[in-house]
């Protein structure tokens, strides 16, 4: 067994929503063996009020989450990730820096939750089905058997998690 800490970063466009859900959850979830971070292609500049609502909601600190650009985890001197995954569409088609260490990446596609309109309810459900849907990935990632995993079997598992919905009943499994 090894005491590795596992950085893992989270990318989005805005860094307001999906990915802050990413970098809170794994630092939860994690428990020490994973440290979360989340940056986008073109942040904010700001966590959007619903990602904080449904966060706060469900019992997790806001304080310290902020909206960030992918630069500064490409910077000599930021840390390095050993995972990175893109929790939008948009950032999985964009062309991401080069990340040092070369860590394994994977598309973790979850829709929007800032883009929906309507009444409060329907954008509250937004923001709670991504969270849900985030957290039940990241779940599965926590448990994997990291240290006996090949790298082939690994990216095999990443790319597998990214295709479970909220709605897949055996998800878990």
């Amino acid at each position: 067994m090894t005491d590795k800490t596992y950085n893992v970063l989270f990318l989005c466009t805005g860094n307001s929503a999906r990915s802050i859900f990413g970098e809170s959850i794994i630092n939860r979830l994690g428990r020490g063996k994973f440290r979360g971070f989340s940056a986008g292609s073109h942040p904010k500049g700001e966590v959007h009020p619903g990602a904080l609502y449904e966060l706060q909601h469900n019992n997790y600190m806001t304080n310290g989450l902020r909206s960030k650009d992918w630069e500064e985890f490409a910077a000599p001197d930021a840390p390095q990730m050993d995972f990175v995954f893109t929790v939008c569409d948009k950032a999985a088609a964009e062309v991401c820096p080069v990340w040092p260490g070369q860590p394994m990446t994977a598309h973790w596609g979850i829709a929007d939750p800032a883009a929906v309109e309507g009444d409060e309810i329907t954008r509250r459900t937004a923001f709670a089905t991504a969270f849900r849907e985030l957290q039940n990935r990241i779940s599965i990632f926590v448990n994997l058997p990291l240290n006996s995993l090949d790298q082939l079997r690994l990216q095999e598992k990443l790319d597998e998690i990214g295709r479970i919905h909220v709605s897949d009943k055996d998800s878990a499994a």
